[in-house]
Parts: structure tokens; C-alpha cells; sequence
């Protein structure tokens, strides 16, 4: 029966080949977004590893040479990968996210505790850890592989729905696994969870540093001492990127829990649904710390 179909209507049965599009990500969270929308034969990488951070990153000749050969690029923008800024302007091919039409960007405001002077930039880069902000992210990215490779535009929707459906039903369990604890009073290392905090109603109450580079200075870490030992805050969160010896120091003696936050899924493999397996890391961590 088949034989006597016309090419137009093979053409239907038989999926257009994908073209080989390499996606490079800045860093890894972006890595685990992409990896959800590509097709198959498709690939996906970062340019920083996960140990790395883009706050104060250097560029090298081979970071040049792929950049310059992958078909697309996504970062944030220069509040986050200075780095970047030179090397991408004035090409089509990128994903800039503090550019996306509708992106919802939380502000640095000026008197962020430990600010102490120095400028972070206006945005809050960390919109993969925002459930609404990461839609938006994948939604720009879908849009940009259409723009590539137009005649699987149909897959690439299905692959966008699908993120979308899981996204819900991630949102919906970490809803329910942070209900008990969203009353309990903490402090993180960097100001970078504001996104997941607000979108799950955490109860923040302060930071060391908004710049993971700068060190707290010691009206900051007197201050937060001071608050630990009359308030019964339940975890100080460090990060793997950054172990510093002040936050052992601060908690010394208020009884206060030490827990970890990791904002870019070092030890998760990037591979199908690791995004949300991410998502999930990050709520555990809420959760071990603050339920004890």
C-alpha cells in the first residue's frame, strides 16, 4: 500500500531529520533547560564546569573558539557573566535571558544586607531557581531552535509542552514538601534564592553577601551573630562553591544549623528531567536543614 503514497504524503509518515545544532549554555543550570528542548542528534553543553562560578570567571582562547562555533548561546547577560559581554555583541544567535520579552527580574536594591558599597549589578541573574523566570528561559530557547531549524517546528512545541507539564508537577510536590517548614527563619550564604523563595513563600532572613566574591565585612558578621543568638533561627545555608570559614565562626555557640545550598546542580548529571531533579535537590536542602 505504501508504494503507491506520494512523496507529500511519506513526507508525513517519516519525521524531518533534526539539524546537528549545538547549544552552549554559560553555566550549568542553563545546560539542564536547553538539554529538556533539544531534539534528538542535538547537543547541549556549559562553558563554566559546575565547580566554577561565573561571578569571576576568566576567559580563555578555548572558550573563544566555541562560542564563536556553536549555533546557539545562552546567558544571562553581563550583571552576571561580565565575562561574555565583549565577545557576544552584536550576534544573532544568543539567548540573552535579562533581554527576554516578559521576564520577570527581581531588583538588587542598594540596601541589601551586606551590600557594604559595592554595585552587583541592577538584576538578580538567578532566574533558573524561579519556576515562572526558568518557563520563560525555555520558552526563549524553544523560540530560537524554531528559528534554526523551522521545519521541526512541531517537535520542538511538543518538547516545550512537556517542560511545561513537568515544571507544574515539580512546582506542585516542592509546594507540598516546603509547607511544614515555610515559617522557619534562616540565613544563606549569597543572596541568590530570592526567585524560589518568593515563588514558595521561605522565610529569608538575611544574607552574608550579595557578591559571592566580596567578603562580608565585620559590621555584617557582628550583626548576623547578633541576630542567630536572639532569634531562634533554625540554619545558616553555606554553598560547595564557596566554604567559607566565616559562617563556621558566626554559628559558633547559637545552636544554629549549618546546611548547603547549591545554586548550579554540581552533582546532578545533566540528562532528561535533570532540571527538575535540580529543582527538587534544592528543596531537600531546605527541607533536612530546617526540619531538625
Amino acid at each position: 500500500m505504501l508504494r503507491y503514497l506520494s512523496f507529500a504524503a511519506l513526507a508525513i509518515l517519516v519525521p524531518m531529520k533534526s539539524q546537528a545544532i549545538e547549544v552552549l549554555n554559560s553555566i550549568k543550570p542553563f545546560e539542564m533547560i536547553s538539554h529538556e528542548l533539544i531534539l534528538e542528534g542535538q547537543t547541549t553543553s556549559s562553558l563554566l564546569n559546575a565547580n566554577a562560578s561565573p561571578h569571576d570567571y576568566a576567559m580563555r582562547p578555548s572558550d573563544v573558539k566555541r562560542l564563536n562555533s556553536s549555533d546557539v548561546v545562552v546567558w544571562f547577560g553581563p550583571d552576571l557573566e561580565s565575562f561574555l559581554d565583549k565577545s557576544l555583541e552584536g550576534k544573532s544567535n544568543v539567548v540573552k535571558v535579562v533581554d527576554i520579552e516578559g521576564m520577570s527580574l527581581r531588583e538588587f536594591g542598594d540596601d541589601d544586607h551586606g551590600h557594604e558599597g559595592h554595585h552587583h549589578g541592577s538584576y538578580d541573574p538567578h532566574v533558573w531557581l524561579g519556576p515562572k523566570q526558568a518557563l520563560k528561559v525555555a520558552q526563549a530557547i524553544s523560540a530560537k531552535l524554531i528559528t534554526l531549524d523551522p521545519e521541526n517546528r512541531t517537535e520542538y512545541q511538543q518538547k516545550l509542552a512537556k517542560f511545561e507539564a513537568n515544571l507544574s508537577q515539580t512546582e506542585s510536590e516542592i509546594k507540598q514538601d516546603l509547607a511544614p517548614i515555610q515559617t522557619e527563619g534562616y540565613y544563606v550564604f549569597h543572596d541568590a534564592y530570592g526567585y524560589f523563595e518568593s515563588y514558595f513563600s521561605l522565610n529569608n532572613l538575611g544574607h552574608f553577601t550579595v557578591s559571592p566574591e566580596r567578603k562580608p565585612g565585620a559590621k555584617t558578621l557582628i550583626s548576623i551573630k547578633t541576630t542567630l543568638k536572639e532569634k531562634q533561627i533554625k540554619c545558616v545555608f553555606a554553598e560547595p562553591q564557596y566554604t567559607p570559614a566565616v559562617i563556621e565562626s558566626v554559628t559558633r555557640g547559637t545552636g544554629t544549623n549549618i546546611g548547603r545550598l547549591d545554586p548550579l546542580g554540581t552533582d546532578i548529571v545533566v540528562e532528561d528531567g535533570s532540571y527538575f531533579t535540580f529543582l527538587h535537590a534544592l528543596s531537600d536542602s531546605f527541607t533536612d536543614c530546617l526540619s531538625q
